[in-house]
């Protein structure tokens, strides 16, 4: 099955706003798993896992702030 999210053309800000989104939900996502695991193991996995996040959404605003066209955004969840 498949869920197509994001399909379409954007200008750099409205993208950046989805993106920006997307992310902070995925973020907040594991900031509540975090809170309520003990495991250390599973807390510095989700740790890493946000930093990535956080990684890939600093270096997304630097490619949208050289952009000065539309960019087309494409994202879907495949499930099995």
């Amino acid at each position: 099955m498949d869920i197509q999210l994001l399909e379409g053309e954007f200008n750099s800000n409205e993208a950046l706003e989805l993106i920006v989104k997307m992310i902070d939900i995925k973020i907040k996502f594991h900031e509540s798993k975090i809170c309520n695991s003990h495991q250390e193991e599973d807390i510095k996995s989700r740790e890493n896992k946000i930093k990535k996040l956080q990684k890939s959404l600093y270096e997304i605003r630097v490619f949208l702030n050289t952009k000065t066209n539309n960019v087309t955004l494409e994202s879907s969840i495949h499930i099995q």
